[in-house]
């Protein structure tokens, strides 16, 4: 005998049939698209009042960099002793080479709105500090910050990821220390386009290692940071706190850009 095949009815075609309009294309992985990596050098570490000497901006696609921003800037006051040791840039050097504060602030913040909207990650290492001293600058400037600007994210810190994917394991994990465990090689450490270079690779190279973020999306990433982040910040102050250390400030768990304190902002 015979078999009919049975007309499926409009109710299965719903079930199992692609539905009618424009296919979806899966978007390519974020470590194959374009990258903004991003660094400051400054005259200290407080990250509302101190401000930039140096800055980065180099756009990365395919692992090569291929646009890079690098200036010296004018901070418009003394470079500390301190900061000239870690970096050595001098406050001669500064303003005779240095573009003004307030150009390098708009210049930063203009690339940075730009590669928000266009959905480029801001790619860096502690980008907390960069980010939040980019901000307080902006406000100090015309009272709009970061996001009044238009920025939204999202930002990949290599800082925070390698804490949360490799939680447990021992030593410090400044820049340096994460070139070594990447198999990164670093130009002149405390340089910005070179720490803003070896960031992106260090990136790069835990995508390779960690098959979670690679195959992660970068909104998936930047949310996930955040807590990350708050995570550490927690755990670190109850050690802190056991050892008869002080609390850390308030603002310390908020990521990528904290909230300001009752503390003017530097002058621009």
């Amino acid at each position: 005998m015979r078999l009919r095949a049975r007309k499926p009815s409009p109710a299965q075609l719903s079930l199992f049939d692609p539905p009618i309009g424009p296919l979806r294309v899966p978007s390519p992985p974020w470590a194959d698209g374009e990258l903004l990596c991003f660094d400051l050098e400054t005259t200290g570490v407080d990250r509302f009042n101190d401000v930039p000497v140096s800055l980065a901006l180099l756009c990365v696609r395919g692992g090569a960099v291929v646009e890079r921003t690098v200036s010296l800037v004018n901070p418009g006051r003394r470079i500390p002793l301190g900061a000239i040791a870690v970096h050595g840039i001098t406050t001669e050097r500064a303003r005779r080479e240095g573009m003004a504060l307030h150009r390098a602030v708009e210049l930063i913040a203009a690339a940075l709105v730009d590669a928000s909207r266009r959905g480029v990650p801001i790619v860096g290492v502690k980008l907390d500090y960069d980010l939040t001293m980019v901000d307080a600058l902006c406000r100090a400037i015309d009272g709009r910050g970061l996001p009044e600007r238009g920025w939204t994210g999202p930002v990949l810190d290599a800082l925070v990821l390698d804490r949360h994917l490799d939680r447990y394991r021992k030593g410090r994990r400044t820049l340096v220390d994460l070139c070594e465990h990447y198999g990164v090689t670093i130009g002149t450490a405390h340089s910005a386009d070179c720490d803003a270079e070896a960031a992106g690779a260090v990136l790069l190279a835990m995508a390779t290692r960690y098959a979670e973020l690679a195959d992660a999306s970068l909104h998936e990433l930047h949310l996930g940071q955040a807590g990350y982040h708050r995570a550490w910040v927690t755990s670190y102050e109850r050690w802190r706190l056991a050892r008869g250390l002080g609390p850390l400030d308030p603002t310390e768990a908020d990521w990528p850009v904290a909230r300001l304190r009752n503390a003017q902002a530097g002058a621009a």
